[in-house]
């Protein structure tokens, strides 16, 4: 996680596509002030709110919370003041602590919070762009709505071709046993063995 953080002041930082002015170099500074702002806030409500619901602190939670404080950044992290950051990267941090659960509840797997972290926070940080600039609501959902269909569709596509050559499921020895025996001939985490 914190490699990513780190990984995203150049993602962010060269979405400036320009360092040869004063000024270039300023809104650089300010991206990596807003991104890392977005993340530490993200970070922070999710540990706020693991703590209220459910009493002790998840670091996987505060953790997935960093990330999505990035992912919402991400889609304008110049316009925003530093407190426009704060709010935007905590928005995030809630919204994976709220959808993580719910997708276990629906039955989705998804295992790491990719989901939540990259696409719901991802939605929001869309959003969160019409209070910072010239962007129309209409429009940033009509880019989510694009997005998330053509993801959606082309998964499909993908999903059905790989089920029909080659099976998407593993023997359920393997399953049991787990990939990490099956595929590498070794535990990856002997710690958790059933012995």
């Amino acid at each position: 996680m914190f490699i990513l953080w780190l990984g995203w002041f150049g993602f962010n930082g060269g979405s400036q596509l320009a360092m040869g002015s004063a000024g270039a170099v300023a809104d650089i500074s300010r991206i990596f002030s807003n991104t890392n702002m977005a993340a530490s806030s993200g970070a922070v409500a999710a540990l706020i709110l693991t703590q209220i619901l459910y009493k002790k602190p998840d670091l996987t939670m505060v953790l997935n919370g960093a990330l999505a404080g990035l992912v919402s950044i991400t889609a304008e992290p110049l316009a925003p003041t530093l407190f426009g950051a704060l709010w935007i990267g905590a928005v995030g941090g809630v919204i994976v602590v709220l959808t993580i659960p719910m997708l276990d509840k629906m039955k989705i797997d998804d295992v790491v919070g990719a989901i939540p972290v990259h696409g719901f926070a991802g939605v929001w940080g869309t959003i969160a762009v019409i209070f910072y600039g010239e962007a129309a609501i209409g429009t940033q959902l009509l880019g989510v709505i694009a997005i998330v269909g053509a993801t959606f569709v082309l998964s499909l596509v993908l999903w059905f071709i790989l089920k029909a050559l080659l099976g998407i499921r593993v023997a359920e020895e393997d399953e049991i046993n787990g990939l990490d025996m099956s595929e590498l001939g070794m535990e990856a985490y002997p710690e958790f063995s059933k012995g």
